[in-house]
Formats: structure tokens, sequence, C-alpha cells
């Protein structure tokens, strides 16, 4: 986007970090009347960040560095979680955190806008995405419900290697694809990992190929496309990243 009527004269006194939400394990426990699916999951926080700059009462946003495929119409969530919350701002997003990799890129961008607002109410913060209640809280927590419900757990310093293959998972597709087959069970602690190689099959590629460069088994990261192993596994294609505590803005 060009020519945003940015406020303050193009000054942005905020600035807010989105950290990457990580799923240690995912359980789906069930399946509402509305099609929308129960989970109990193990979630934290990790310092991989996006950086969103703010003009508070400003209007328009802007993607300054990554994430060119995004959209940032009405649609986004960062333009969703400032309507939720009755406040207007310019924004300018530098995008570190991949989409559709699991790790709750948009959610973690909107959940830093609720943290910057005061917002509390989780049931609506999952109503504009299922990541969104826990990247609101951040930390490490018992993530229940369809995410609205999140119950903290002590923080646990932790190292995890990822390895993020240059493929798209659509969430949507994936969950489909569970009740598809059945709602399998995930024998890694992902529900969702025999669903997102059903979906996207050269996925079993990035697994494998980081298995054999680490000695262990990898786990799928929520929905997919990111695979991590725990321990500190430099090399390349490969991003060490660490557990923090709740975010700090």
């Amino acid at each position: 986007m060009t020519d945003e009527p940015w406020a303050d004269g193009g000054r942005f006194p905020v600035v807010l970090q989105a950290p990457a939400k990580l799923t240690l394990s995912l359980a789906i426990t069930g399946v509402r009347s509305d099609g929308l699916h129960l989970i109990r999951a193990e979630m934290v926080t990790l310092d991989l960040c996006d950086t969103l700059e703010l003009a508070p009462g400003g209007t328009g946003l802007r993607i300054v560095s990554g994430g060119d495929d995004i959209p940032v119409g009405s649609d986004n969530l960062v333009n969703r979680a400032l309507e939720l919350v009755g406040r207007t701002a310019a924004v300018r997003l530098t995008k570190r955190i991949p989409s559709q990799a699991g790790l709750g890129g948009g959610s973690s961008d909107a959940g830093a806008i609720l943290r910057w607002a005061g917002f509390d109410d989780m049931k609506a913060a999952a109503g504009l995405g299922a990541d969104v209640a826990f990247c609101t809280v951040g930390g490490r927590a018992l993530v229940e419900g369809i995410g609205e419900l999140i119950q903290p757990l002590p923080f646990e310093p932790l190292t995890v290697t990822l390895l993020i293959p240059p493929v798209p998972c659509p969430t949507a597709a994936i969950y489909r694809a569970w009740d598809e087959l059945g709602g399998p069970g995930g024998e890694a602690g992902n529900d969702l990992e025999p669903a997102a190689l059903h979906v996207v099959p050269e996925l079993a590629r990035w697994r494998d190929e980081l298995a054999e460069a680490t000695g262990r088994r990898p786990r799928l990261a929520g929905s997919g496309s990111t695979w991590f192993v725990e321990g500190d596994h430099p090399g390349s294609g490969r991003v060490v990243c660490r557990t923090i505590d709740l975010p700090d803005d």
C-alpha cells in the first residue's frame, strides 16, 4: 500500500513484538455441532518475532518486510483485532514468522494488538482465530476448547530447532482431512500430523531431512508446515529458537 494516511506526521511511537507460538503437543478431543474442533494443547512462546509499529489514531496497514503474499485488507488479523478493540492505528508490520507454517504468525500479530489494548476477553479473541487467545497471553499454557481456554503453566526454558519447508499448510484443509480420515491420532503427539501429510505429502521429505540431520524424531508444529526437534541443531534451512516468558512490549 502507498499513500496511507499515517498519523503524527509519519511517526510510529508504539513498537510491539509479536512472538511466534509453538504447539508442543496437540490432541483433538471432539468436534462441536458447528464443525469447530476442540483441542487440548501445550503451547509456548518463542523468541522468533514479528514487529508492529503503531501510530494510534491513524489508519492503514503496510507490510514493510516479509509476507509479500499476505493481504492487508479488512480480513487481515491485525485489522480485525483493531476493530475488535475499537481502536484505529496506522500499522507498519515487519514479518519474520512465515505464514501457514503452524507458528501462529497472523495470530501473534493480532495478539500483540489485543495486548496493547488491554483486551482480556479470550472467547472473543479465539473468535478471530484459534491461536489468537494464546498469542495474547503468551508464555507457556495448556490450551483447550476452541482455543479460548488458557491455563498458564510455569515457564520452562527450552531450545528447539525449526525446519520450515517452503510449502504452505492450509489449516482449514488439514482439519477437513482429519475429519475425512476418521480422526487419526498422531504418534508423535500431534493429532493433525497424519492429516497434514495426507494433504501435503512432500512434508515427509522435510521431516526425514531434519531427522537425519539431528538423530531425533521431528514433531509437526500445529497444522504444519514446520517440523521441530528439541535442542540446538544449527544448519542450512534451520532456525534455532528459545522459549520466552510472557511477551514484553
